[in-house]
């Protein structure tokens, strides 16, 4: 049984939401049916002193002003001009903050999931939502849906049957340009789970 997270999950401290999001499911409604994961990986972006914040010193722009407005719903943004990353808008209000989904595990709706990310032939199931921009595409996001209510019918994540796991933390992907903020320790995933997209694993 599904349960969808209140708004309340997502107004607390990103690293706290970022790690107590792992387990948790991702489910994407559409015409062609719904599509459920498990997620696996995150990242925490806690906003105006995190180097590697798209809100660093409260940089706000049209696509970041969704980070400060109401927690809980979702920031999407284009990377390399083709892709997509989600986020959800999290943390104190009024605090620009992010949750990063880096994976998930495919849970229902893996044919319409490949059928997303136009795929052709054979392609490992774990190869298939471990990644940000695979996410997005196997889940049908992009920047139009930039802001939707995570409390909403659409796009939202719920609590479900509590899985025993081991939480791994690791410094976050790609942000070396991010000085002292490179190194900190806000990634987190599943110990051991396959569809963690990068090293380490353990």
């Amino acid at each position: 049984m599904l349960t969808k997270l209140p708004r309340s999950f997502y107004e607390r401290d990103p690293l706290i939401v970022s790690r107590e999001l792992l387990g948790k499911f991702l489910v994407r409604r559409t015409e062609e049916g719904e599509i459920v994961g498990r997620i696996v990986e995150t990242e925490a972006y806690i906003g105006p002193h995190d180097k590697a914040s798209h809100t660093y010193k409260n940089r706000k722009t049209k696509r970041t002003a969704v980070q400060f407005g109401e927690r809980g719903h979702a920031y999407i943004f284009r990377i390399y001009g083709i892709y997509y990353c989600f986020c959800a808008v999290v943390g104190p209000k009024y605090v620009p903050a992010a949750t990063l989904i880096r994976a998930v595990e495919p849970v229902q709706g893996i044919e319409l999931m490949r059928k997303n990310r136009q795929l052709r032939g054979e392609t490992l199931i774990t190869e298939l939502t471990n990644g940000p921009s695979k996410v997005c595409r196997a889940f049908a996001l992009t920047d139009e849906l930039n802001g939707i209510d995570l409390c909403g019918d659409e796009l939202f994540i719920c609590s479900g049957e509590e899985e025993k796991f081991e939480v791994g933390t690791s410094k976050r992907i790609g942000v070396d340009y991010a000085e002292e903020y490179k190194d900190v320790p806000w990634r987190f995933f599943i110990k051991g789970n396959k569809f963690v997209s990068k090293k380490p694993r353990e």
